[in-house]
């Protein structure tokens, strides 16, 4: 094997690993739980429920962009020879990875499920946004106290 196809490979595999973990997870409608309120209790008066879409749809790169990087990297590999052999692995494999990871974005099930949103207004004057999943039998105007992220009936 030349020094053209192993660097051609071991730029296949860097550029493979480094395009997965470029990923974001930018946030959802499930992030509006408040986080500093694990495990503190407040008492309040509910001032409003809403219907919310919640999305559990996982937004990171995966499989797609791993398997279209190697697969656009063994494309490119073909094309050319010497310098220009490696620059068409690497660009074969930066753009196997997008197309893989849009691909992959497209087939992934939305699971998208409704929840409520409660706004409770608590007695030290502050509101606080709670999402679950059912309000069983809480509505507006109820005394409740807040503990765990989740609203309960006084």
């Amino acid at each position: 094997m030349n020094i053209y196809k192993k660097s051609a490979i071991a730029v296949s595999i860097a550029a493979s690993a480094l395009l997965t973990g470029c990923g974001t997870n930018s946030p959802s409608m499930t992030t509006a739980y408040p986080a500093s309120q694990a495990s503190y209790s407040s008492y309040g008066v509910i001032e409003s429920i809403q219907v919310v879409q919640v999305s559990s749809e996982s937004r990171g790169p995966g499989a797609g962009a791993v398997v279209g990087g190697i697969v656009g990297g063994i494309l490119g590999n073909q094309v050319g020879g010497g310098l220009g052999n490696a620059a068409a692995t690497a660009v074969g494999v930066v753009g196997g990875a997008i197309v893989g990871n849009n691909i992959e974005k497209n087939n992934r099930n939305q699971q998208v499920r409704e929840a409520y949103q409660i706004s409770v207004r608590l007695d030290n004057g502050a509101y606080q946004s709670i999402v679950q999943d059912n309000i069983v039998d809480l509505r507006v105007g109820n005394r409740v106290y807040v503990k765990d992220n989740y609203v309960y009936r006084n």
